[in-house]
């Protein structure tokens, strides 16, 4: 298909711009549990202390190269293949710009780099990001007969972890579906790929396996990792995660409203009037939002395979929009600015409305102002239908919705990647995040220093604590993680729950650091999610640990230090 005039650059344009959104302020914040736990392994791999792999070998052995070429891990490195791989996701679409067409592939492009759940899947250290990327490129590059490039990119993707298999089941489940639904229908038939094709994808893809699997052979236990992937996706339809159905139906209206309305337009649209493309592309979006509702496990990230058919819909209809008449262009601009006078208002008195008491006088009244401004809205639509016409009604109204949208899918994006000046409560997060990691390291670092001259120089024994991510903080010292403290041991340095340690009182000094903070989804009113969808902020639970330091280890301790 011949391209567009600078189709190229606007592509390139589009990966800088995901590139930008992924990397800013990356190693800003602590890695979480879920986080640290992959780190700790590819740390483990560049250290050459052959660690046991679990199920995402891909973003292990990647992140190790840079580990050892940099001397170490860092928060930014722990999560920067994640970030480069999902931006490259904005070129996706143009391996399928042939099914999809030029324009709609191009905005779909802009649309991947900045959706904020794709954005927070790239900004967290782990694989289901990749699973995403790879998956698509390896379809991709079968579209175009690229055997051997698709079999690298499945190899890749089989090493990207459990969220590999619902993308695949989505995938299949779709493809069933369509091959009994599409029967009676009278469609090209797709030639069948060649046997030599077929074999040439599976040699690169073994080889994938083999020599990516396991680093070329410096990490021998990767090749066995990636088949631990499907035996951890089943057990989740047995292990429920607690995240509720309705949390993620509520996080696809609050993160993607503007995927949400343009989508189900194009979806209402297309079976009207019978649009194939539309059609199969409404059914994978379906058949994906299915699995995510009914995954026991599920969280936020399963809804990021229905996002790519959700966008690629809404990419579909915005196209369909772009064509204005030159006669046309006052009146959209007059219901474009209208449409964003009053949104803008809406949203600037919903802002006044949470921070007023329920019920009082002017709470009454900001409802009011509230429902009146939408119907307004609505009402002066219609006389420019009546007045002007139904096209530039529809354009303008459906502009300045996209212009306002967007704005606040820019703002949604900032808070789930974590790119604000403080973190919030996100239903994208992978875990709760550590608050007072600073202090905590500051404290051990500088005890360490006034004891051995060295900042890293004591070993941490940490007692009954689960918590890669206090691991991955400590990773300069040598720390030991026990279930119990043996009492005829006195480490320098030991980190322990919030409980009555009598033993420890004695000959130790401690110190109270609020560790992970934990968002009451179930337990918030309607006044604390009002707050949260613009804010995002929500009732916490806290858990403290407790740092002991042995008192001979003090300055101002009259014993001999050690």
């Amino acid at each position: 298909m011949k391209p567009f005039r600078r189709e190229t650059a606007l592509y390139l344009l589009a990966f800088v711009l995901a590139l930008a959104v992924r990397l800013i302020r990356l190693g800003a914040w602590p890695l979480t549990d879920l986080e640290a736990k992959w780190a700790l392994q590819a740390l483990g791999v560049a250290q050459g202390t052959q660690p046991a792999l679990g199920s995402q070998p891909a973003y292990v052995l990647l992140t190790s190269i840079f580990f050892f070429i940099f001397g170490g891990g860092t928060n930014f490195l722990a999560r920067f293949v994640p970030a480069l791989i999902g931006s490259a996701l904005a070129f996706v679409p143009f391996l399928f710009r042939e099914r999809l067409r030029p324009r709609p592939s191009l905005i779909l492009a802009f649309f991947l780099a900045l959706d904020p759940g794709l954005v927070a899947l790239s900004r967290q250290a782990g694989s289901s990001i990749l699973a995403i990327t790879f998956l698509f490129f390896a379809w991709g590059f079968w579209e175009k007969k690229n055997t051997r490039w698709a079999g690298i990119f499945a190899g890749l993707a089989l090493l990207s972890g459990p969220a590999l298999w619902a993308g695949l089941l989505g995938l299949g489940l779709t493809w069933a579906i369509r091959q009994a639904w599409e029967r009676g229908l009278r469609t090209e038939s797709a030639q069948s790929p060649a046997r030599s094709e077929w074999l040439s994808a599976l040699w690169f893809g073994i080889g994938t396996l083999v020599f990516g699997g396991t680093l070329f052979f410096l990490s021998p236990n990767g090749l066995s990792a990636w088949m631990s992937a499907l035996p951890e996706y089943i057990a989740g339809w047995q292990n429920p995660s607690g995240f509720s159905f309705g949390f993620l139906l509520f996080s696809l209206v609050v993160y993607q409203p503007l995927a949400l309305i343009l989508g189900l337009i194009a979806l209402v649209r297309g079976w009207r009037y019978g649009s194939l493309r539309v059609k199969r592309l409404s059914l994978w979006a379906l058949v994906t939002l299915l699995l995510a509702l009914f995954y026991p496990a599920r969280q936020a990230s399963g809804l990021a395979w229905m996002l790519i058919p959700l966008w690629s819909l809404a990419a579909l209809e915005l196209t369909r929009n772009l064509n204005i008449f030159r006669e046309e262009r006052v009146e959209v601009l007059g219901v474009v600015s209208l449409s964003v006078l009053i949104l803008t208002f809406s949203w600037l008195d919903f802002l006044a409305l949470i921070q007023l008491p329920v019920p009082s006088d002017q709470t009454a009244l900001r409802m009011g102002l509230l429902f009146g401004s939408l119907f307004l809205l609505v009402v002066s639509i219609l006389l420019v239908a009546v007045g002007w016409s139904i096209r530039s009604a529809r354009l303008g109204a459906i502009w300045g919705l996209v212009a306002v949208l967007s704005v606040y899918s820019l703002g949604a994006m900032f808070g789930a990647g974590g790119l604000r000046a403080s973190p919030g409560s996100e239903f994208w997060s992978s875990g709760a995040l550590p608050a007072e990691e600073y202090l905590l390291l500051t404290t051990v670092d500088q005890v360490s220093d006034w004891s051995k001259t060295n900042v890293n120089a004591q070993p941490i024994t940490i007692v009954g604590i689960k918590s890669p991510a206090l691991e991955w903080l400590l990773r300069k010292h040598k720390v030991e993680v026990v279930d119990s403290l043996d009492v005829s041991v006195s480490p320098p340095i030991i980190i322990t729950t919030e409980q009555d340690n009598p033993g420890l009182a004695a000959g130790y000094r401690g110190q109270g650091f609020v560790w992970r903070q934990q968002p009451l989804w179930g337990n918030a009113l309607l006044p604390d999610w009002m707050s949260w969808i613009v804010f995002r902020q929500m009732p916490q639970t806290s858990e403290t640990i407790i740092v002991w330091v042995r008192s001979d280890l003090f300055i101002d301790s009259t014993g001999m230090k050690p």
